[in-house]
Formats: structure tokens, C-alpha cells, sequence
């Protein structure tokens, strides 16, 4: 009896630069996926990828489209050599929108260009050095909600990303987050820790870039995915076009309820599941969620070769 596989793709944070060289060095659809992007955003996409600036590359409306383009790519290169598809599919936030193009609900194409809108629309909703996150290590989720709610004080702080069993992220005004820091460690967290990014995604904050990013999403042609995409806002399957509308708009300013995507995999009969894209971030969060459950990523010639293997075993 063969194995049942998931696909899950990771989202921002998992970008370096130099991402996927290896991969590009073997397989030519690498740089060719690149390429398509590139003519969507009139900028060389893989240029800023290989060689950067960082900076550059970690501003939010070049990342999004340049993990976009890598998770793509790399799904492409891993179908071409005997991958299979997956009966199931779910991205970590922006990852999502990578689901939706391997699932054959977006055009890549479209999917370009409205995650470069969205993080533009992400960026102006709150000024550079106004919001911040920060990951909450050694708490369970309870406690870290009851956190953010002390530190709030008539500003924003949101637990935004349960990633994995004592690893929750929270969102927020920046001086929330800093209260809320503090008063993780002072409740027992191991270690309260800032993320090195511009944007405060998943909460509250984001309500005015998910408005306008409805509006945009009203100009963009969707379709129902070929194979099952579990959102990250409820952690169900998208059963109209209209609801996978709904829960993109929804995802922006709601938390990515990332374990129990992993668990919900699961009890629909996946066995293992292929992490397509740059690093090995989900993977790592995987084998804490789920120990009876196979992780395995996909991002070099090496990594590819292992979970094909394992796949087809």
C-alpha cells in the first residue's frame, strides 16, 4: 500500500540569498519559473534572489513573490522528476498562495503579482517601526494569549502564529510586543525573542491591507484547487471560490493555525508530508507536532533525491 503524501510549502522568513542555487545548477525550470515572475514585476526577480542585497530581498513586497516563485519552482522541478502531487496541500501564510498555484487555483502568473500588491498593502498599513513580532518559546498557547491580552493596554498584541508546540509568534503595536515580551518571560517562557521583520502580519493591524486586498482579489480569476488546499484561517478546505476569497482576505489579520493544519492532514490519511521550497523550516516544526508523521524537505539536488526516494520507496 503506497504511502499517502501532503504537500506544504513555507512562507516568508525562510528567503536567504543564494536560495535554490543548487537546485537552479541542475534543473533549468528553476531560473525559467524565475523568469516568469520577473516579466509580471519588471525587476529580475532571481538576480535580487542570488546575489541581493538582503535588504532588499527582505523588503515585504520582494519576498513574498520571490518565495512565490521559489516554492513554484521547486514543486515544478520536484513533479518533473516523478514527485507525486500530493493528495493535500497547505503553505505557512504566504506559503498558501503557493498551494494555490500548485493546486491549480491561481495562475502563477496572477498569483505573482497580487502577492507583490499584497505586500505593499501589507506595508502601508503600518508604518516602518510602529509594528513588530516576536516569537514566544516554552509557553503553551493559553498562556501566551493571556500575554498578549495583559500587555495590550489599548494597543495591539495578538498571538498570530501557533507554529508548533511551545512556539507561538505574537503581533502587534511595538510597544505591546515589548510588554508582552517581558511578561512571557516573567510567566516562564525560555525565551521571548524579536523577529527581524517590518511588518506586524496576522493581526489586527493588517484589517486596512485586507480590505484592499478584497478589492484586488475581485479582479483575479480563481478556481476550485485540483487537489484539497487547508487554509490557515480555519483550517478547512476552501468549497467555493468565493469562501477561497473569504479566507485569503481572512488570513491577513488571523492567526496561521499551523499545528492544527498539521493534525488535520493527518486525520484525513496523510502519512508524510514534502516540503517543496527554500530550507526546512516547516519540516523542523513538523517533527515537533507530529512524531508518527514523515517530514521531508525539497530544497537542494541532495534533499530532492531523499524524498523522492522516500516517496516512491
Amino acid at each position: 500500500m503506497s504511502i499517502r503524501i501532503g504537500i506544504i510549502f513555507p512562507g516568508q522568513g525562510s528567503q536567504s540569498i543564494g536560495m535554490l542555487g543548487a537546485l537552479a545548477d541542475r534543473f533549468p525550470l528553476v531560473k525559467q519559473t524565475f523568469e516568469e515572475a520577473s516579466e509580471v514585476l519588471q525587476m529580475d526577480l532571481w538576480v535580487l534572489a542570488s546575489e541581493g542585497p538582503a535588504e532588499q530581498l527582505n523588503q515585504t513586497q520582494n519576498t513574498q513573490p520571490a518565495m512565490l516563485a521559489a516554492g513554484v519552482a521547486t514543486y515544478r522541478v520536484w513533479l518533473s522528476q516523478g514527485g507525486p502531487p500530493g493528495e493535500l496541500m497547505a503553505g505557512h501564510s504566504l506559503g498558501e498562495y503557493t498551494a494555490l498555484v500548485a493546486a491549480g487555483s491561481l495562475a502563477f502568473t496572477d498569483a505573482i503579482g497580487l502577492v507583490a500588491a499584497r505586500g505593499r498593502f501589507m506595508q502601508q498599513a503600518v508604518p516602518a517601526g510602529q509594528g513588530a513580532m516576536a516569537a514566544v518559546l516554552g509557553l503553551d498557547d493559553d498562556a501566551v494569549k493571556a500575554v498578549c491580552s495583559q500587555a495590550a493596554d489599548g494597543e495591539v498584541a495578538e498571538a498570530v502564529n501557533f507554529n508548533s508546540p511551545g512556539q507561538v509568534v505574537i503581533a502587534g503595536d511595538k510597544t505591546a510586543i515589548e510588554r508582552a515580551m517581558e511578561l512571557a518571560k516573567k510567566a516562564g517562557a525560555k525565551r521571548a525573542l524579536p523577529l527581524p521583520v517590518s511588518v506586524p502580519s496576522h493581526c489586527a493591524l493588517m484589517r486596512p491591507a485586507a480590505e484592499q486586498l478584497s478589492t484586488m482579489l475581485e479582479t483575479v480569476e480563481i478556481q476550485l484547487p485540483e487537489i484539497p488546499v487547508v487554509h490557515n484561517a480555519d483550517v478547512a478546505v476552501g468549497n467555493s471560490v468565493a469562501a477561497i476569497r473569504e479566507k485569503l482576505v481572512q488570513q491577513l489579520y488571523q492567526p496561521v493555525r499551523w499545528v492544527e493544519t498539521v493534525q488535520t492532514m493527518k486525520n484525513k490519511g496523510v502519512e508524510q508530508l514534502i516540503e517543496p521550497g527554500p530550507g526546512s523550516v516547516l519540516t523542523g516544526l513538523g517533527k515537533r507536532i507530529d512524531k508518527t508523521m514523515t517530514f521531508l524537505p525539497a530544497s537542494d539536488p541532495a534533499s530532492l533525491e531523499k524524498a523522492l526516494e522516500s516517496c516512491n520507496a
